[in-house]
């Protein structure tokens, strides 16, 4: 076994919230695991906790059992002739189940990441819930008219899906309740100390993450001082060491250090943690893991060379969102053409002529093209020069009838044409003007990746951060762009469409 050194005290550890400064004794089980390193006699539920897939499954086996339970009490309390046939029992429950499960994989129901007890979550689960419901009856009936022996009851169906709306909100928020107490009785350690570990730890600070941040300078140049000025020093000890003596108190390992100061000896070590003790992000897996977006100061220039991009010259979903971009935009405009015409009226009668506002915008490859949306400003003389490229909130330029239009998404009806003649998606980055992304380009870092994809109408970077009114609100915002351009998929896109629903019945337009 190997000894430890006279210096080091692995039976005490120093912590205090993010400022590491009270010394506790650990319990004696932990004494023993620390002396014994990390190879040895771990606690089995402890390591089992902090997997993702465990965590899934839980979420997964709950669901599957939740279900077939409510539908199988439902349909004997209420005698249900559809119920006596097992095998049409068991059809249902399975068509039923795969909707489901689905469903709740789009929202992030099985992400031991999604914050299930907040409001925006508990909405996009009702939403899915029901969607679910709508597209298993659909399923269901659809063959039950085939089939005259298929009589299924409606009240049966939906009453489980009634039930079991609540109830799996129920236990999701318990089992939250109890990661969030784990979680919070642990910590993960941060390798850096410089620019990268600062602008790190503002961000965090600014996150819903709650649990303890301890940073170690790989140089041990900065031990005791704070991070920027500010919060949690840097702790004293040697990474090497504590990589080798890493407890079951610790969630995972942060690299937040360029990997050019690492060396090969340490970057080795990183390596055989990440496969045999903890999770070790670098900063963009951790961004992306935990908030979805992608950290624009820690990419290079060939970050979209790397592996595990989605969006590729020959993906299928390429071609399929086109198609559905084409018949749905064409539906819609059928659809909301009384609507179109109604509010074009109302315009002419509140603020004049013309309805509509058309403007430059980018797209993909940076092609120009002519944006429509409904005029939602007070006319200006054209030869005015535009002072203000932004709407600020409660703008005295925007109409009365305009602020109802923008915070229900209204004015942006026009754009299904620029969708269905192939310009514009229904789901991608903000189309931006061509002055802003002018602008933007000079200042913002690799802003240009952004055009790799079609804009839509709404997308990522719409559904998580509120209208920009400046350069660094544009930074903010291709950090969700880029992560949606990595993760380009149908299961993100029906997110985005949900977390839209979402955002127009809350009213957070603007």
């Amino acid at each position: 076994m190997r000894q430890t050194a006279p210096t080091e005290q692995p039976a005490t550890v120093r912590r205090s919230g993010f400022i590491v400064d009270e010394v506790i004794e650990l319990p004696a089980w932990q004494q023993i695991e620390a002396k014994a390193g990390t190879g040895e006699k771990r606690n089995l539920w402890a390591r089992m906790r902090g997997q993702d897939w465990l965590v899934a499954l839980s979420y997964m086996v709950s669901d599957i059992v939740c279900w077939v339970a409510l539908y199988a009490v439902v349909g004997y309390v209420r005698r249900d002739a559809f119920f006596v046939s097992p095998l049409e029992f068991m059809l249902v429950d399975g068509v039923v189940l795969i909707v489901i499960l689905q469903a709740l994989y789009i929202i992030g129901g099985y992400d031991r990441n999604t914050e299930t007890r907040s409001l925006t979550y508990t909405t996009e689960h009702i939403l899915a819930v029901a969607t679910a419901a709508a597209i298993s009856s659909l399923i269901i009936y659809s063959a039950a008219t085939f089939d005259a022996t298929m009589k299924p009851s409606r009240g049966v169906l939906l009453l489980s899906f009634a039930a079991f709306l609540p109830v799996s909100l129920l236990y999701r928020r318990l089992f939250r309740e109890g990661m969030a107490t784990s979680a919070a009785q642990r910590a993960f350690l941060v390798v850096g100390s410089g620019q990268l570990a600062a602008d790190f730890y503002e961000a965090y600070l600014n996150s819903p993450n709650r649990q303890r941040l301890e940073f170690v300078d790989i140089a041990q140049e900065r031990v005791g001082q704070p991070i920027a000025g500010k919060g949690s020093p840097v702790i004293e000890g040697d990474i090497r060491t504590k990589l080798e003596r890493l407890t079951n108190r610790y969630s995972g390992v942060i690299l937040a250090e360029s990997v050019d100061r690492l060396g090969a000896d340490l970057l080795a070590r990183l390596v055989r943690t990440q496969f045999q003790q903890t999770r070790v992000y670098t900063l963009e897996s951790f961004y992306e893991a935990y908030w979805r977006k992608v950290p624009v100061r820690s990419i290079d220039p060939f970050w979209p060379l790397q592996m595990g991009f989605q969006l590729a010259r020959i993906s299928p979903y390429h071609y399929l969102k086109r198609l559905f971009d084409l018949a749905a935009s064409g539906l819609l405009l059928v659809i909301c053409f009384p609507l179109i015409v109604l509010l074009t009226c109302l315009i002419w009668m509140t603020s004049g002529r013309p309805a509509l506002f058309r403007q430059a915008r980018v797209g993909r490859e940076g092609d120009i093209f002519t944006a429509y949306k409904f005029r939602t400003m007070f006319m200006r003389d054209p030869n005015e020069e535009v002072t203000d490229m932004y709407t600020r909130e409660g703008d005295p330029r925007v109409t009365r009838l305009g602020r109802w239009l923008r915070k229900l998404r209204l004015d942006e009806l026009p754009q299904l044409w620029n969708v269905f003649n192939g310009d514009m998606s229904l789901i991608g980055p903000r189309a931006e003007w061509t002055k802003c992304a002018e602008q933007y380009e000079k200042k913002i870092p690799f802003y240009h990746f952004r055009h790799l994809v079609k804009p839509g109408i709404t997308g990522w970077a719409q559904v998580n951060y509120p209208y920009g009114e400046s350069e660094e609100d544009a930074m903010q915002k291709l950090k969700y762009d880029l992560y949606y351009i990595r993760h380009y998929s149908l299961k993100l896109d029906a997110m985005i469409v949900l977390k839209t629903i979402h955002t127009i019945l809350f009213g957070k337009g603007r």
